[in-house]
């Protein structure tokens, strides 16, 4: 079985998938560090689809029933002696198939064509001139030539290319220092391209991939918000029937569109409890009553665990020590908690998809480690308790659309991201207790101001307008003047991007009357 859908049990549990009654399309990873942004693209065109390593076999290829599948790019040749290579079931199903950058290369492969180092390596932005009238690219064009010949500003990323096109495959695109940018065999229904159409530097990537999914598929597009949550409503009563169900409700957008989905389906039957690290937003302890314990009427319990984190975090400087003593010593307080409920039988979290991406392509070898995950496997064996996770297919936008769908309130669902660690990774070096009160301040002051000043331009707030807007602390001080006199404070920056799909930011533009 495959590390994505194994991932699903953790040995203690199997998740609810919404999926069963859904058209399905299979992304295979090939080990891009753009892989997600395929799965996003394709659940924006309201097509229901699943990541898994390209080592997925004939049988569970097969059971997955794809309506079409993607093969994404990755960081091999596909000449190479035991490179990754699909399985040949992909080719025989008799289902389009689409391969991007090392995925069309290994289809060229696999197929019969010939893939080769190529002398100029493209990595950027580039022009590709449409031909072949194919159905894919077919007028589709950011530009056209003084030939009248369509070009397409795309996003290339290779240091291979495909030199000999497999029997029935045609050319469908090219630049200048790639002749075959792109190939199809239209009765068969397989398509390659050598840029990237997942990324927002190709500007008509979306258009390229609905297409896909729409006119060659033939998907419906029936994967929406509205019908996610009645089947998942429907999915947790049947799973979790009479048993209690334990969630650690932080007041971030995750957890708390799990608690509200949940609260939905099985009522009283759920008891949230949260944790006050001392490392929350201002206020953000006072928000989560009144929203969940008032509001919700959910039952609610609320530990101040302030002084353990602060006395733990003492003299500690490194960030990813930091974040795994405040994951660890969140689980023991959880765990502590969580023994009053001798009846509990569930354990509820907000994992969502790119958690479990990420956590099975760091067990596959294909990405690389760039931060701890505290809900992808963070909680104990000792607390003998099955795992639901009903967002665990979900990305984030995703999980906003059906926070607004379960009614939650719009300024609680659309905030910014916030780690999981809290504060203690936005102070730099030793935390303490007066440099988060600080911070705490600093930053609600920060996101006040971006609330309430309004761009001229297109009339949105500037809150609205950056993906991520947020204050560090820096353990230094500096001379400044305050009225008339003088000033020895400490530092704290201020950091605004704003992106699409935080995979990649820039950043925010804030204008000189704000700051």
């Amino acid at each position: 079985m495959t590390e994505a859908r194994t991932a699903r049990r953790d040995g203690r549990g199997a998740s609810a998938r919404a999926s069963l009654s859904h058209e399905k399309l299979l992304i295979l990873d090939f080990g891009s560090q753009v892989t997600q942004l395929i799965a996003r693209r394709v659940r924006e065109s309201k097509v229901y689809c699943e990541i898994h390593p390209a080592s997925m076999s004939a049988a569970e290829i097969a059971a997955f029933r794809p309506k079409g599948i993607i093969l994404s790019g990755g960081p091999n040749s596909a000449y190479e002696h035991n490179t990754d290579i699909a399985d040949p079931t992909v080719f025989g199903l008799g289902v389009p198939v689409l391969g991007i950058c090392y995925g069309m290369q290994t289809m060229a492969q696999q197929l019969g064509g010939t893939v080769q180092a190529s002398d100029t390596r493209e990595f950027g932005s580039a022009m590709v001139r449409a031909r072949g009238h194919s159905q894919l690219l077919k007028d589709i064009a950011d530009e056209v030539n003084n030939e009248g010949h369509g070009l397409l500003k795309v996003w290339m990323s290779h240091g291979d290319k495909v030199t000999r096109l497999p029997d029935g495959f045609k050319l469908i695109a090219s630049t200048e220092s790639c002749p075959i940018a792109g190939m199809a065999d239209e009765v068969r229904g397989f398509y390659g391209l050598q840029f990237h159409p997942e990324v927002t530097h190709t500007l008509q990537g979306k258009v390229i991939i609905d297409r896909f999914l729409k006119q060659i598929c033939g998907f419906r597009g029936d994967w929406a918000m509205a019908r996610f949550a009645e089947e998942m409503i429907e999915q947790i009563r049947g799973q979790v029937g009479q048993d209690r169900v334990i969630l650690g409700l932080s007041g971030g957008v995750d957890s708390s569109v799990a608690a509200a989905l949940i609260h939905r389906a099985i009522g009283e039957q759920l008891q949230c409890v949260f944790v006050d690290t001392g490392l929350l937003r201002l206020g953000e302890a006072d928000q989560v009553r009144e929203t969940f314990g008032q509001h919700f009427g959910m039952k609610l319990t609320a530990v101040d665990a302030s002084e353990q984190f602060m006395l733990a975090l003492a003299g500690k400087t490194d960030p990813e020590e930091k974040r795994k003593i405040i994951g660890r010593l969140f689980v023991e307080v959880f765990q502590q908690e969580a023994a009053k409920y001798p009846d509990a039988r569930w354990l509820a979290q907000g994992t969502i998809y790119p958690d479990v991406i990420e956590s099975a392509g760091t067990k596959h070898g294909k990405a690389s480690k760039i931060k701890s995950h505290h809900n992808v496997g963070g909680l104990p064996d000792s607390l003998h308790l099955a795992l639901l996770e009903p967002l665990r297919e979900l990305f984030k936008d995703e999980v906003r659309a059906l926070g607004l769908e379960l009614g939650l309130p719009r300024d609680m669902v659309f905030r910014h991201p916030f780690p999981g660690p809290g504060l203690g990774v936005r102070i730099l070096g030793e935390v303490k207790r007066e440099f988060a009160d600080l911070l705490r301040r600093a930053d609600a002051l920060f996101i006040s101001e971006l609330r309430s000043y309004v761009d001229p331009t297109d009339g949105l707030h500037w809150y609205e307008k950056t993906s991520q807007a947020f204050a560090v602390f820096l353990p230094v001080k500096s001379v400044g003047v305050m009225g008339d006199g003088r000033t020895y404070e400490y530092v704290v920056a201020l950091r605004a991007v704003q992106t699409q799909d935080f995979m990649t930011a820039h950043w925010a533009p804030l204008p000189h009357d704000l700051l």
